[in-house]
């Protein structure tokens, strides 16, 4: 007997509209003409989102940024769509309106069989050898730029924002700090701020269209600087090791591959660990007593004020790294995870068909008093291994889950872990009394002040 052939999906680009009745079976409110439910959206999320789940529950319909879609809540829902053990949720058609014309085809805008080829031919860049170089890198950009701040009052965000981009260019691409870096950080940075502008098309004087025109020289650069790179033979640096990647079958990645997911990587790593490490320090220093403890712990690692962190030492920090899980919790620096569903699912009783825009929220799940008890306070022994072992595997997604888990991960701990050595071993970070900078919620969390800190030298 003959086997029917699976039906290929109907949504084969994000650009392809569902009917308009498609959602009407789902409560929900689609706001205003044109705008829909945008503007209350972006003035609070948290309190939009918190007033749509109250009203209609773990899943409901909305209608923002021009596309009509469901959100759903919950670790449930965040295992349904990360895990997609039935292949269901596509992540290239649910950031390509976001992404495609400045980050097309990186790693994170792939799905199924190719995002798993070209997630562990680029796996390389992260193997022992490479983040021992990188340790290196990293101790030594930090340390000088540390002793910079000491006894400073500074504003935290823009200077680790400009820390992050000094260090990428050393240990992502093996260039010193220079003119070339200047114009590599530049480009990138008018990328990342035309991928949440207004203005989508690339006209003139417009954030998108400085983004495309950053996008183009990256383009350049990249696609000479991978040539070179393979016929010298590679280098430690992350950029050499993704330019001289095989897949399985022993063969380089494609030249503009190798280009596309430099460039993506570059982005998913710099707005997110300067997120990441702005609401630690924020965080410690509103709670100085677990300053005293992540100080004790790294002088001991470490031996002394200032000392670099070694790489084998990095498991060593349990403490730290419980902190930085916390801060995470607490901020997640994405707080929503958009796919598009390729076939019909169903999530608590609720028929989702194919072509919905799907949204999670891991910055809502974080909050989750079923999961996390005073969910605002800080407290980094929620991440001991028995208080781990209780919870549902899901209610903490700050870096996504199943097949497209951050592939950079341990450099983000890494990175981490190296700041606070060098910071914590140096000074006392304090704040005003009272200081309570109000936060940028979406897209990437950030202070809109700034984050105004002193370090004092102990």
């Amino acid at each position: 007997m003959a086997t029917l052939a699976p039906e290929a999906p109907k949504f084969t680009h994000w650009s392809q509209t569902q009917p308009k009745d498609a959602l009407a079976h789902i409560p929900g409110e689609d706001g205003w003409p044109i705008l829909g439910n945008t503007l209350e959206l972006l003035a609070d999320p948290t309190a939009f989102g918190n007033r749509m789940r109250a009203k209609y529950g773990d899943i409901y319909r909305n209608n923002s940024f021009g596309r009509r879609g469901v959100i759903m809540f919950g670790a449930d829902a965040n295992e349904l769509v990360l895990f997609d053990r039935e292949k269901i949720f596509s992540s290239e058609q649910g950031w390509g309106p976001v992404l495609d014309l400045l980050f097309p085809r990186g790693l994170m805008l792939l799905d199924f069989d190719h995002h798993r080829a070209d997630r562990r031919a680029l796996s390389i860049a992260f193997k022992p050898g490479p983040m021992r170089h990188y340790a290196g890198a990293l101790n030594r950009g930090i340390s000088d730029r540390a002793e910079e701040w000491r006894g400073k009052d500074i504003l935290f965000y823009p200077a680790i924002k400009q820390l992050t981009l000094d260090l990428a260019a050393d240990s992502f691409l093996g260039v010193p700090l220079g003119p070339e870096a200047d114009a590599i950080n530049k480009a990138f940075v008018d990328m990342v701020q035309a991928s949440i502008g207004v203005v989508r098309k690339p006209l003139p004087f417009t954030a998108m269209g400085r983004g495309v025109a950053g996008r183009k020289f990256l383009l350049d650069y990249f696609t000479r600087e991978t040539l070179k790179r393979r016929e010298a033979g590679g280098g430690q640096d992350m950029f050499s090791q993704f330019a001289t990647a095989t897949r399985e079958d022993g063969t380089l990645l494609p030249v503009d591959e190798v280009v596309d997911h430099m460039i993506f990587l570059m982005m998913a790593a710099h707005d997110t660990i300067t997120s990441s490490a702005t609401s630690l320090v924020w965080l410690l220093a509103k709670n100085p007593e677990w300053q005293d403890k992540l100080r004790t712990e790294i002088l001991a690692v470490t031996g002394g004020e200032g000392r670099p962190l070694a790489y084998d030492d990095l498991g060593k920090l349990d403490l730290t790294e419980m902190a930085f899980k916390e801060a995470l919790r607490l901020i997640p620096p994405v707080p929503s995870l958009p796919r598009r569903a390729l076939k019909d699912f169903t999530f608590k009783g609720v028929r989702v068909p194919a072509g919905t825009p799907v949204g999670i929220s891991p910055a809502a799940v974080h909050m989750e008093e079923e999961h996390w008890p005073e969910p605002h306070k800080f407290d980094p022994l929620r991440f001991t291994p028995e208080q781990v072992a209780k919870r549902h595997k899901y209610a903490w997604v700050p870096f996504g889950g199943g097949a497209h888990m951050c592939l950079g991960l341990h450099f983000a701990y890494m990175q981490v872990k190296v700041l606070m050595a060098h910071l914590l071993s140096r000074y006392q970070i304090e704040i005003a009394p009272g200081y309570a900078p109000e936060w940028q919620p979406w897209p990437i969390p950030k202070p809109k002040d700034g984050l105004r800190v002193t370090f004092k030298p102990l």
